[in-house]
């Protein structure tokens, strides 16, 4: 048929059929038919896989007019044709009510309606599952009312008739329909935005059964948020702005307390410190810091700075005073632990212990070298087969068929030596077997190698201080930051749960110290200190949406405890159900249009999230510059061939990731991570996360 508006031309049937023209040419039947209607000529041509037909065009033909003229020749019976209608959906929606949240759902003249965005849809469902979803909103806009009352902080007579409706409605839908937890219930009215603050109104036990109300219906849950506005002194003026603003704000401290900056700072000397890398090297950086910030990390490098700036500042001579009473006790050469192999080691001091272990002659010095690459991590012994006569290499240390060279180069590398012979197979490929004699008497020796090197390292004096200043310099030099949460006043929580000093801590590690690992035992109580760290993040204006991957079967055990501790937090919860295939992009974009505090999300659901072809394109382009920066180090020291073969696999491996990030034709229009507006990320069993790409040994 060709279709042509609301009309069809029927043309013969038998157009469809496959025949021969006169030169053994196979095409439409219609075609052989009617030779008049190919606007060219049928020929046999050369193509990439033999003889193929195709349709040359007439040499300096106007296509248009061949093609008007073969549509005149077309005899047909032309006969109108009425297209019916399609059966169109009927759109019942309304404008949606602003009172109304998004994603939920509310009545109207007796009819349930679930808004989504700008419109509010009419929901059909059977009249037992209606019943459940009205008294299930009953429930929440009163768990909502309540929820602002604390908030507002009415009094406590207000706050008990609400608890006391909020009873009478539990009560009242529990004795018909079951818990809010129940299969039933949670089909009825997952969708709907609230039903994780529902569903954390019961303690369920681990049979499912209700153990108890939440504290919701009996006591005050929510502490509200009371800024202060005056204080007395210097001290109680920092403690409120790190408490309110995460940082050192001296206008806000000079407001509170009504002195001047040179008097706060005067009052906090030891407390506070200027931050010398704030007129140094940029003013964005802060002017002052705490002292658990500035008294800790590299404090050799900072007192080393300090001492510089003191010598034509003396505001920074407190600095170095304060900086010198925190550095490090040197370790001796007998606390640190050093083997054959450290990547730390000079590289000369390793070619001085090989050289004088193997006794290399002076001739043989020149070609036989130790390198290191900082790129893939790796050493390399130039030369190794240099010098056959050292009776040393070959025998004393070494073996004939591994020498010394070759069996320190696997030492410093971290591998044992194995041997192996090399037999042809069937198809004559060469097939290595380990030769576990000669493997046997290698290993023997790399044993001793380990053990002179143990004896030699700190024999010298003259390298042992150098060695030991070294390491003390490089790696003895860090104080970890102790954090102190003491001033964080945690606005909304709920006034039942106390919060542990260890937490408390944690939080302020969290809020102020940037990437933080929780690694407490468990019932160590990580899950109330992330929560608390997104919202007190949030309040103070560290982030606007978090998100917190769990595992899947923790989901909804993650969404009654973090409202527990925060009932008027408002969080999505996904279920199993929003990453299936047809809903995964409308979900992200509920994420990414929602103003949620924090969307809890499990692990298998946050890997299906796409990240952005940027950022993949960024990833890939950094991990080849690094395999790039290898293979010309590598090649420079004169190393294996076989790593600059494996890196070079890698390398190809990471083009093709680019090439196929790169081609034009791929198309997704699936909302990746960076869109969804998540600015902090919360992982619970994190170790799952902890493989990152990496190609160095």
């Amino acid at each position: 048929f060709l279709q042509k508006r609301d009309r069809l031309i029927d043309i013969e049937p038998d157009w469809v059929h496959l025949d021969t023209d006169e030169n053994g040419i196979r095409m439409n039947s219609y075609f052989v038919q009617h030779p008049e209607m190919i606007l060219g000529e049928m020929k046999m041509v050369s193509g990439r896989f033999g003889p193929e037909e195709t349709c040359e065009p007439f040499e300096n033909a106007d296509l248009s007019e061949l093609l008007n003229e073969a549509v005149s020749n077309i005899h047909g019976e032309i006969s109108e044709y009425e297209v019916a209608d399609e059966l169109e959906e009927e759109d019942n929606s309304i404008p949606a009510d602003p009172t109304v949240r998004n994603f939920s759902y509310t009545v109207l003249d007796d009819k349930i309606y679930f808004r989504e965005n700008s419109r509010m849809s009419p929901v059909e469902v059977s009249a037992t599952a209606e019943n459940r979803i009205k008294g299930m909103i009953g429930i929440r806009d009163c768990v909502r009312n309540l929820i602002e009352l604390q908030t507002e902080d009415y009094s406590d007579s207000e706050i008990k008739q609400a608890q006391d409706k909020l009873n009478t409605l539990y009560d009242s839908f529990t004795k018909k329909y079951g818990l809010i937890n129940s299969r039933a219930n949670t089909s009825a009215f997952s969708d709907d935005s609230s039903y994780a603050l529902l569903s954390a109104l019961e303690v369920i036990n681990e049979d499912g059964e209700l153990e108890r109300k939440a504290d919701m219906f009996f006591k005050r849950t929510i502490k509200p948020h009371k800024p202060v506005t005056e204080v007395d002194t210097a001290d109680e003026a920092l403690a409120v702005s790190m408490g309110e603003k995460a940082a050192i704000d001296m206008e806000y401290m000079m407001e509170l307390s009504g002195k001047s900056e040179e008097e706060l700072f005067s009052d906090l000397k030891g407390v506070i410190f200027l931050n010398p890398e704030h007129e140094t090297f940029s003013e964005s950086e802060p002017k002052y810091l705490t002292a658990d910030e500035y008294l800790s990390g590299n404090v050799r490098a900072k007192l080393s700075q300090a001492e510089s700036l003191a010598e034509n500042d003396a505001e920074y001579r407190i600095n170095a005073e304060y900086l010198k009473k925190v550095q490090p006790t040197d370790l001796t050469a007998s606390e640190i632990s050093v083997r054959l192999g450290a990547t730390w080691l000079p590289e000369d001091v390793v070619q001085e212990f090989m050289y004088q272990l193997l006794d290399t002659p002076y001739y043989a010095q020149w070609k036989v070298k130790v390198h290191y690459s900082s790129y893939t991590g790796g050493w390399n012994v130039e030369g190794k087969s240099y010098d056959r006569s050292n009776i040393n290499a070959t025998s004393t240390y070494g073996t004939d068929r591994v020498n010394a060279y070759k069996i320190i180069e696997e030492t410093l590398n971290l591998r044992d030596v194995r041997v192996f012979d090399y037999v042809e197979d069937e198809n004559g490929k060469r097939v290595p077997i380990l030769n576990k004699k000669e493997t046997a008497i290698a290993q023997g020796k790399q044993e001793l190698i380990k053990q002179a090197f143990q004896d030699w390292i700190w024999k010298d004096p003259e390298r042992r201080n150098r060695l030991v200043r070294y390491y003390n310099d490089t790696f003895n030099s860090i104080r970890p930051r102790e954090y102190d949460g003491s001033h964080i006043t945690f606005g909304g929580i709920s006034p039942e749960i106390q919060l542990r000093p260890h937490q408390v801590n944690a939080i302020a590690h969290i809020l102020y110290g940037g990437n933080t690992l929780l690694a407490h035992k468990v019932g160590a109580g990580k899950t109330f200190e992330m929560v608390a760290a997104a919202q007190e993040s949030k309040r103070l204006g560290l982030c606007q949406k978090s998100m917190f991957v769990v595992p899947n079967h923790l989901v909804g055990q993650w969404a009654s405890e973090y409202l527990r501790l925060y009932p008027s937090a408002n969080i999505l919860v996904t279920t199993k159900r929003d990453f299936e295939t047809g809903n995964r992009k409308k979900f992200c974009g509920r994420i990414a249009t929602g103003a949620y505090d924090a969307v809890i999300i499990g692990h298998s659901q946050f890997e299906r999230i796409p990240i952005s072809e940027e950022r993949q394109r960024e990833q890939l382009m950094r991990q080849l510059d690094d395999i790039e920066r290898g293979i010309d180090d590598v090649q420079a020291s004169h190393g294996e061939q076989f790593t600059v073969k494996q890196l070079m696999k890698t390398r190809k491996a990471i083009k093709a990731k680019l090439d196929k990030l790169n081609d034009t034709k791929r198309k997704d229009s699936v909302i990746n991570f960076e869109e969804l507006g998540i600015d902090r990320l919360f992982i619970d069993e994190s170790h799952f996360y902890k493989n990152l790409y990496l190609f160095t040994k």
